[in-house]
């Protein structure tokens, strides 16, 4: 199994992600690897962690979740690996509930979107984003 850390999808990804059939509300796993130090494109704050611009983003996204009628079901610390093995692991994984494809795309291209994510590209050396659907019984 191959597996790339990315901070932005390659534009045929996100394309046939964005493409797919709408079935309804889903949870994102996202697996989140951050910088050690935050790299704001204007060269601004150079002493902030890559965890705490991050930070930034994950309280203004999740107040986006949230009004958009998501939740951000949890969130915290990678602290070790009972099973298989990777190279590195990730530092932290959030799991954000949506209620549509459509909502999530919505967010995603919002102009408040927008104002945030130079927080998220500072902070990230790269994540996983990982749709699943609840299995029966859940």
């Amino acid at each position: 199994m191959n597996v790339t850390n990315q901070v932005l999808p390659p534009p045929q990804q996100a394309m046939a992600f964005f493409g797919g059939p709408e079935d309804g509300p889903f949870v994102m796993v996202n697996l989140l690897k951050f910088k050690p130090k935050a790299e704001y494109a204007d060269g601004s704050e150079p002493d902030l962690s890559g965890a705490d611009a991050y930070a930034r983003y994950g309280e203004e996204v999740r107040k986006l979740v949230e009004a958009l009628g998501g939740k951000v079901r949890y969130s915290g610390e990678v602290t070790g690996l009972l099973l298989g093995e990777v190279e590195e692991l990730w530092d932290m994984v959030a799991l954000a509930e949506y209620p549509s494809l459509a909502a999530f795309r919505a967010m995603a291209m919002s102009p408040e979107m927008h104002a945030i994510e130079h927080h998220r590209k500072a902070g990230l050396a790269g994540q996983l984003n990982i749709r699943t659907k609840p299995g029966a019984g859940f």
